[in-house]
């Protein structure tokens, strides 16, 4: 009897050794999407008949920022956009959106749907409060019809500012669970769905942007199912001007001037809306139509490092330089079209482009304080003045900093941030989850079991190489991980719990790796970033210097010069104090041999800076004589390779993020 217990007991504790070692045994793999089918048990996803999306947006609050993004949200409570109903005369208590009488377009809902997240994400109560000030005066503004807002857009069947609201109301719906949202917004829709065809996007803005609306209408199907929204749909989506065709042709070009096609922020918006009706379509063609109009852009347009095209106010023929520069407004909307089109296909590229603007382009449209901001910016910019001396599409100041201009940007840069914090993480269709874009953030979420957990990530990327990850929770539990590898990144490593595992994946692709998660396991996802020089072939030949997600541009003295506001929110101009022609020094058989670390320090405060450049890097490179200003614009690039006699100097390049004057595109000469 004694050795039968003894035998039990071995045999029981072999069982249980057996199932630790079970328990902790990860699949591990490469897979260019995530699941395309099924359909998540815990969080709202795309009901059928649309497409499902593999990856599914989590509620907002589910995603705390921290480090360096915390800092961007916070400074943005901080400066011109947490202050901004002391600032702009379209957020006065006399705004037909508070008082239901006169005007009330575009601006508020601008601004709202960027405050109203930040506040959420911050949980900041004051901002919430202000938020829902507006957000009440909205909802108690709907007439028996549905129409809501300031009547004169009724009068004039304009849906437009109208499509910015449903944002905020989603936004809010996510934080509050509000029990009025949505029936708010079917009764809003029913009466789009009853409108006489020709009241619907009948002209002007509304017509091109009417994706901005087919949103919305997905997103409330996906949560109600109502019929009706769908036939709506196709309605809307046949009444948006058309997107499918390739965006510039000969014909296009001859009416630039007054197409809306051409315009910048049209397009920015616009370029996306077929993949946003692919999802009831289910043609792949939709996709293909978006891809086609991305590269016919960036092949005319975009020969420039920061993932934006040079559209100052609208693209035009013959005017491609990088000194034409993009609004600020095409930036965030850039963004959220690279966030929508991620949900949509999961593919990776879109995590790249939304990266490449908001860690290169957008922290240069803002002062490292967030307390003023300008209507242009360009990869190649040597004075941010208030001239006229510039070849824009607009006359007058586009470049100065100043918290009380460019009514549009000034109001719509408020979400770029708070959008890109809330799609760092998603939910995946068979309860896994995804981390698609990077920076320190910690998610909490529910898995397969309908356990809730946390991952706290912690990073320096884009100013490092290193990501951490780090799991809570209360009792195991099996789903899948997936993390995404950047398309610049063919190196990527992976360990586990301090072990490192013999994975090669590609870049674009996403680890995968399933396994009964414990609490305080670790996993670190190494992204070694490299230098390396890309050729603009169609722009001059010209180069720039690529590090990891980061673009580099010339280290070009600043001198701040104060012009006008007030004490507490300042107007400058940023004019320069050092030397900006010169040409790298490249190598074409070996071309980063000149190019090299300087030095590297860790993530200030605010790193997107002058002062707190996190990574330098230091290259070889001459003036060229006969590059020079015309007016206060930079001259446009010189065929390269360039030749010049002028004397070999050591130079610096910071973050493009960091330099708001910059040159990005540089000619060439050899040694």
């Amino acid at each position: 009897m004694k050795y039968f217990k003894s035998s039990a007991a071995i045999v029981f504790f072999i069982f249980i050794l057996l199932e630790c070692q079970n328990s902790t045994k990860s699949k591990i793999d490469i897979c260019n999407l995530p699941p395309g089918k099924g359909n998540n048990s815990i969080y709202v996803s795309t009901r059928p008949p649309l497409i499902p999306n593999p990856l599914i947006k989590l509620p907002i609050g589910s995603i705390k920022p921290q480090g360096w993004l915390l800092s961007q949200l916070e400074l943005m409570r901080d400066g011109f956009i947490g202050h901004l109903t002391e600032i702009s005369k379209f957020l006065k208590n006399n705004s037909g959106w508070l008082t239901g009488k006169g005007r009330g377009w575009e601006e508020m809902p601008y601004w709202l749907r960027g405050y109203g997240d930040i506040g959420y994400i911050l949980q900041d109560q004051k901002m919430i409060g202000e938020a829902k000030k507006w957000i009440e005066a909205i909802l108690s503004s709907q007439d028996k019809d549905g129409y809501f807002g300031p009547p004169v857009n009724k009068k004039n069947h304009d849906l437009w500012p109208n499509m910015v609201v449903l944002y905020i109301l989603r936004s809010f719906y996510e934080a509050t669970n509000d029990e009025r949202i949505l029936p708010f917004m079917s009764r809003y829709f029913r009466y789009q769905y009853n409108l006489p065809v020709e009241h619907l996007l009948p002209s002007s803005w509304q017509k091109f942007r009417g994706g901005e609306n087919l949103e919305s209408i997905y997103w409330l199907y996906n949560h109600t199912g109502e019929k009706f929204l769908l036939d709506l749909a196709e309605r809307v989506y046949r009444r948006t001007h058309d997107w499918e065709s390739p965006i510039l042709t000969p014909e296009r070009d001859k009416e630039w001037k007054i197409s809306q096609f051409y315009h910048g922020v049209n397009i920015t918006m616009g370029y996306r809306y077929p993949g946003i009706y692919y999802q009831q379509s289910g043609k792949k063609k939709y996709i293909e139509a978006v891809e086609n109009n991305y590269r016919l852009i960036m092949d005319s347009y975009g020969q420039q490092p920061g993932g934006m095209f040079g559209a100052d106010e609208n693209i035009r023929p013959g005017k491609n330089d990088p000194r034409q520069g993009a609004e600020t407004c095409s930036m965030v909307e850039f963004m959220n079209s690279n966030e929508s089109l991620l949900k949509i296909t999961g593919e990776t590229r879109y995590a790249d482009r939304c990266e490449e603007i908001a860690f290169n382009s957008l922290p240069a449209s803002m002062t490292p304080d967030l307390k003023a901001l300008h209507y242009l910016t360009a990869p190649n910019l040597i004075s941010c003045d208030r001239s006229g001396e510039h070849d824009f599409d607009n006359s007058g100041d586009m470049l100065s900093f100043n918290p009380w201009r460019y009514r549009c940007c000034q109001h719509n840069v408020s979400f770029g941030w708070p959008y890109f914090a809330e799609h760092l993480w998603f939910a995946t269709l068979d309860n896994g989850v995804v981390a698609v874009m990077y920076a320190p953030s910690t998610v909490e979420l529910k898995v397969s079991s309908g356990k809730k957990i946390s991952i706290k990530e912690e990073t320096q990327y884009p100013f490092g190489d290193e990501i951490n990850f780090i799991f809570n929770m209360d009792e195991p539990s099996e789903f899948s991980l997936y993390l995404r590898v950047p398309g610049w990144c063919d190196s990527a490593r992976l360990a586990i719990n301090g072990e490192y595992i013999d994975l090669r994946p590609h870049a674009g692709s996403y680890i995968r790796i399933k396994r009964r998660w414990k609490d305080s396991d670790s996993i670190k996802l190494l992204l070694p970033a490299k230098i390396e020089v890309k050729r603009w072939e169609k722009m001059k030949n010209s180069v720039s210097i690529r590090r990891g997600a980061l673009w580099y541009s010339l280290k070009i003295g600043e001198r701040w010069v104060r012009f006008n506001g007030t004490d507490e929110w300042p107007a400058f101009e940023l004019l320069p104090t050092t030397p900006w022609n010169y040409a790298l020094i490249i190598d074409p058989d070996q071309p980063i041999k000149y190019l090299q670390v300087k030095e590297i320090r860790k993530a200030a405060y605010q790193p997107f800076s002058f002062e707190n450049a996190p990574i330098i890097l230091k290259a070889k490179a001459r003036r060229v004589g006969y590059w020079t200003a015309e007016g206060r614009m930079v001259g446009k690039l010189p065929q390269s390779p360039v030749k010049t006699s002028m004397h070999e100097e050591e130079i610096e390049l910071i973050p493009m993020g960091c330099a708001r004057l910059r040159i990005s595109s540089f000619p060439y000469t050899t040694k």
